[in-house]
């Protein structure tokens, strides 16, 4: 008679973290894609959903100034173009009160 039971699995090891490179590159990608994400949170807001965009630019920003310092430039700019998304933002609806009661780009109508 054969015995049915199944081969004993090997119990799955212990990955413990070294601190090596590969542990250092997967923090470093995420804060690098912080950074992207607020760039281009800011860029998009600046085209479509001022209101939301602009302020999770200058969040996600921040927050990337704070944790990575070495990627400045992008998280700046995210920074900066979410401020503008605001301006923005504010500089319609002041239009859409004063003229038509809309908010919109079309600045060529009459």
């Amino acid at each position: 008679m054969a015995d049915h039971t199944a081969p004993a699995r090997p119990a799955p090891r212990a990955v413990a973290s070294t601190g090596g490179v590969r542990d250092r590159a997967a923090s470093t990608d995420r804060r690098v894609r912080l950074a992207a994400v607020s760039f281009v949170s800011g860029l998009v807001g600046l085209l479509v959903a001022n209101l939301l965009l602009g302020p999770l630019a200058i969040v996600l920003g921040l927050t990337a100034l704070r944790k990575e310092p070495d990627r400045r430039g992008r998280a700046m700019l995210g920074v900066v173009l979410g401020v503008a998304d605001i301006a923005l933002f504010i500089l319609l609806a002041a239009r859409a009160g004063a003229h038509h009661g809309s908010l919109s780009w079309n600045f060529l109508s009459r």
